[in-house]
């Protein structure tokens, strides 16, 4: 587990429950006894030795006992240690992807651009200054790839399944309100407590976890090389990514052909491991690197593989750079932090009804705000959808989601005639945009905060204050287009035409061109689409009421000793 996640970094989470038995049920004696000076005993009792608990991904993802908005506190996998140890063995091909929010964390701490923030986590991975210098075996990661570029593809498929939510459609989408599920703190909290939900989840992958299928699909083909010999990081700004890495539906067993050798061998996960942007620091610091004095220039790299994405990953927009790899540009700030799903899908119905206006209205906070698309000829709104942040707000969405029980009186009315109080369609909503940390994924809890910072670094006044830093340098790259002389930053009229002029550009992105790569992706591969872009979710069971008697008893008192909060 990583050492620098604390219970202070969770400003809005839920208490943890009393179900998680995991590690008490399991934990192994020792003959070898160790004092321990903070260790709590009965009186009478008679004290034995156990090992430490131990509770892995799989543990916690099965289990509902704790839900927070960073379950990564009972992680102990998928540290920077972990990278370093795996960069020190042989036969393995390195790649990893990196997020924009991150790069705004590294821009905001050391006041540099995030363009030059992007530069500097490159020469760390991959450049000869870099983790290269100090490993056993000087090996570094031959790709770094840039999540904005996945990001693009699951706006365009988000817009999609969204128009396809409408009643008689298609049966196979989500039911409307269509929920957006990139953020896993929201899907392990739907999972767990509120199965009623899990109907209404998008069926996309989320922009980590296409990445992450996209390395290892694309280069299993091209380089003749088996998944377990391709190791991705990603490096994130939340803790509970590494959750979602960890699930069983996002690895190789979903993707890979049904009669292939490699049947016998465990699942190969799509994202070895995660890290985020503090864990970046420490994997520098633990090799003696110092970060701010890497280079601020881009790092050539070798070609992809494949001409079409290399062109779609390592360019702007779709255009290849003669001089070096151009950063693709963030979303404007109408967009928010999270990757701009309901902008984006949005600004698809905007263009669908180029006459109709858009309204928005906050609600309770800043972080609830509901959007109204209406055309002047009609009294009713074309489109409604809204966004949901922090864990406070998503429980007053749940609870209006949550489906009309049947009355048992004798002539109530029916539930459909009482639905104006409660379930999704009485929202009226068609999508929502619903993040677990308050203020969006630029104030995730990997992220380096105003208590982080480095002596050399003059501190804000508050946290507040270093958030507004940090989404200034996110939005930085939109507003000044261009940032030095190699960004290379191009046409996006010009970079759009495949066999001719792209007309159907909605926020500066062309859907044909995005399918254009997928359908290439898919084509190469041999796998359908569908098993490449989409995954699925399922009801967890508590275990809570399982053990019976004194067993129970002991799980709470054992649960209660350890602490009930944090």
């Amino acid at each position: 587990m990583s050492a620098i996640l604390s219970a202070d970094d969770l400003n809005d989470f839920i208490s943890p429950g009393v179900a998680c038995i995991k590690p008490v049920e399991t934990l192994p004696k020792q003959l070898p006894r160790s004092s321990n000076a903070y260790e709590v005993v009965k009186e009478g009792q008679v004290l034995e030795d156990n090992a430490p608990a131990q509770i892995s991904l799989t543990d916690c993802l099965a289990c509902s006992g704790c839900v927070t908005s960073a379950e990564a506190v009972l992680v102990s996998l998928q540290s920077h240690a972990e990278v370093l140890n795996s960069l020190d063995t042989e036969g393995k091909l390195f790649v990893a992807s990196v997020s924009p929010q991150v790069r705004a964390s590294i821009a905001a701490t050391y006041g540099v651009s995030e363009t030059e923030a992007g530069w500097m986590v490159e020469q760390l991975l991959g450049g000869p200054q870099g983790l290269a210098a100090g490993g056993r075996y000087g090996n570094a990661f031959t790709w770094i790839v840039d999540t904005n570029a996945m990001r693009e593809a699951s706006l365009v498929l988000g817009a999609e399944e969204v128009l396809e939510s409408l009643p008689g459609v298609n049966d196979q989408i989500p039911q409307r309100p269509v929920l957006s599920s990139a953020c896993p703190g929201w899907i392990c909290y739907a999972e767990k407590t509120h199965p009623h939900i899990l109907q209404h989840l998008s069926h996309l992958k989320s922009p980590q976890a296409l990445t992450g299928t996209l390395l290892k699909t694309m280069l299993s083909k091209r380089l003749d090389l088996g998944a377990e010999q391709i190791w991705h990081v990603a490096v994130m700004p939340c803790f509970d990514k590494k959750l979602e890495a960890s699930r069983e539906e996002l690895t190789d067993i979903y993707w890979r052909p049904a009669s292939s050798s490699e049947d016998l061998r465990p699942p190969v996960r799509d994202v070895d491991c995660v890290i985020t942007s503090r864990e970046l620091l420490m994997l520098a610091d633990t090799r003696g690197i110092s970060f701010p004095n890497l280079p601020r220039r881009p790092l050539p790299q070798e070609r992809f593989p494949d001409p079409l994405l290399n062109t779609f990953l390592f360019s702007s927009q779709g255009k290849p750079s003669n001089k070096h790899r151009a950063r693709r540009r963030n979303q404007p700030s109408e967009a928010g932090s999270s990757g701009g799903y309901l902008y984006y899908i949005l600004q698809t119905q905007l263009s669908i009804h180029p006459s109709s206006k858009l309204t928005a209205t906050r609600g309770r906070n800043a972080d609830v705000i509901e959007y109204t698309i209406s055309s002047p000829s009609s009294p009713e709104p074309l489109f409604k959808a809204a966004r949901y942040y922090g864990f406070r707000n998503i429980q007053n969405l749940v609870r209006k989601l949550k489906p009309v029980k049947k009355s048992r009186m004798p002539g109530a009315r029916s539930a459909s005639a009482r639905t104006a109080g409660g379930g999704g369609q009485s929202l009226g909503y068609a999508y929502v945009e619903v993040m677990a940390c308050p203020g969006g994924c630029t104030n995730g809890g990997g992220q380096i905060k105003a208590d982080d910072l480095p002596s050399q670094v003059q501190k804000p006044v508050s946290q507040k204050e270093w958030l507004a830093r940090t989404d200034e340098a996110y939005y930085s790259m939109s507003e000044s287009g261009e940032e030095g002389e190699n960004a290379a930053i191009v046409d996006t009229d010009e970079a759009f035409r495949v066999d001719g002029v792209r007309n159907d550009e909605v926020a500066g992105i062309s859907p044909s061109y995005i399918k254009s790569v997928l359908d290439h992706w898919s084509e190469t591969t041999g796998i359908p689409l569908a098993k490449l872009v989409t995954t699925s979710y399922r009801r967890v069971e508590s275990d809570l009421g399982k053990v019976g008697g004194a067993e129970n008893e002991r799980v709470v008192e054992l649960a209660g000793k350890i602490g009930g909060g944090w």
